[in-house]
């Protein structure tokens, strides 16, 4: 009896006891403390959070951030964080196509003759006199009923056309002066019966009336069966952070999994892709802390590969903000696989900014990484009287040091471990819930009259 009232005196005294330790507020209670660097004018500051500080956070939304000064006091501050302001909408529009013929031996844009009705969109594009073969050399775009920004164009095409096809791509708005956007690539592969398309390009966001599409290869250049053109609405351009490679674990054969310290909307991974001559049919999924089943998230083709004297590349797959913890990537191992050891992976998501009022003496720290943490964050407009948007780029500005990048590798090497132990324990328990079953199942039997 006196070791039950000893027990229930201690956890008494530690149920008091546990309030005065979250009041006191130091930054030796965080687990990633990182020196800020100042400059511009004060006394607010804004500091880019890099991704390795945010994935040594407790909490996704950095609930366990402080700013404390050269006394150890905790500064007043603000969060905007990248996935809740930037609003991102996409408009899609379907554009008019028409053959651009010229001859295979005539090096340059081929000589058309254009007919317009009086509102500008195109009616007829026909090839002025030639005297050799025609060919079909690439394709002109009718985008003049668009007054938005074009971001992506997509692209379809008749089946049989298979491999990458790469063009140029050039935007008018006369259809007299030409000027460069890049080039694009598309590509179309078959595995057994499967096919995987690639099929949408980039573009610089630029306004243009027409576009026009010029193989390298002419004599590859396939029958279009669709075209669309992309406009992306963002209420706010909030640009992507990027996480140093993160290291993997290795499963079945073609199978890798990567596990962040929380859960974050990521906007894009990028698969490092080591060897040269890599062609990866892949499938990313997902799932949270704790559970078994993982929930399919993209597909898509990874690869690095040499043509025409140069190397294409690609290793990037758009996930729109998922909220991901654990990520499993399965490769289809007939296009050769990723090799034995699992590939490092990067991750992508919207920056957030930490504004601070900067008082007291140098230096300043940011402390993040503390389970159990209230947040202390106040409204932008609250700690910046009279804030305006554009008043955001005029206040002085931050730079955490270089230690954030070993504090994420240990956090991520830690929360790796966790989702390990997190399967195994929820594992252990299922298994010991069949067993207790089966024990009470068994003792029923045993009774009399059973």
């Amino acid at each position: 009896m006196r070791t039950v009232r000893w027990v229930k005196s201690w956890a008494f005294a530690c149920l008091l006891a546990a309030p005065l330790v979250q009041a006191a507020e130091d930054s030796g209670s965080y687990a990633a403390r990182v020196p800020l660097q100042l400059s511009g004018e004060g006394p607010w500051y804004r500091l880019e959070l890099p991704l390795a500080l945010h994935l040594a956070a407790q909490h996704a939304d950095l609930r366990d951030l402080r700013i404390f000064n050269g006394e150890g006091e905790a500064l007043a501050y603000a969060l905007t964080l990248g996935g809740v302001q930037s609003r991102e909408s996409r408009e899609e529009a379907a554009v008019k196509w028409f053959p651009l013929q010229g001859e295979a031996t005539t090096p340059g844009a081929p000589v058309v003759r254009v007919e317009r009705s009086t509102s500008g969109t195109l009616v007829e594009v026909t090839p002025e006199q030639v005297s050799g073969e025609l060919v079909r050399r690439g394709w002109l775009l009718d985008a003049s009923g668009l007054d938005q920004p074009l971001h992506r164009l997509r692209l379809e095409w008749a089946a049989g056309t298979e491999g990458f096809q790469r063009f140029s791509i050039e935007a008018s708005d006369d259809l007299q002066s030409w000027s460069e956007w890049g080039e694009g690539q598309i590509a179309r592969l078959s595995f057994s019966g499967e096919r995987i398309d690639q099929r949408e390009v980039s573009l610089p966001g630029q306004k243009a009336k027409y576009l026009r599409l010029l193989w390298l290869t002419p004599q590859r250049a396939p029958e279009l069966l669709g075209a669309r053109l992309v406009s992306i609405h963002s209420e706010q351009s909030t640009p992507l952070v990027w996480s140093e490679p993160l290291p993997g674990k290795v499963g079945k054969p073609g199978e890798y999994s990567w596990a962040l310290p929380l859960s974050l909307p990521l906007e894009r991974v990028k698969v490092v892709l080591d060897q040269a001559n890599t062609l990866a049919p892949v499938s990313l999924s997902s799932r949270r802390d704790g559970k078994l089943e993982w929930q399919p998230l993209a597909h898509g083709l990874l690869y690095r590969l040499p043509q025409g004297g140069r190397e294409m590349l690609h290793d990037e797959i758009e996930l729109y903000g998922a909220p991901v913890s654990q990520l499993r990537l399965q490769v289809d191992e007939r296009g050769g696989g990723l090799g034995k050891q699992a590939p490092r992976l990067q991750v992508a998501l919207r920056s957030t900014q930490v504004v601070f009022l900067a008082r007291g003496s140098a230096p300043y720290t940011l402390a993040i990484g503390k389970a159990g943490a209230a947040s202390a964050a106040l409204p932008l407009s609250t700690l910046v009287p009279g804030y305006e948007p554009a008043r955001l780029a005029q206040l002085g500005v931050a730079v955490a040091e270089a230690q954030a990048t070993s504090a994420a590798s240990v956090a991520s090497d830690s929360a790796q471990q966790d989702a390990d132990w997190k399967r195994y324990g929820l594992w252990a328990v299922l298994l010991l819930g069949v067993a207790l079953l089966g024990a009470m199942a068994l003792s029923l039997l045993r009774k009399p009259g059973a």
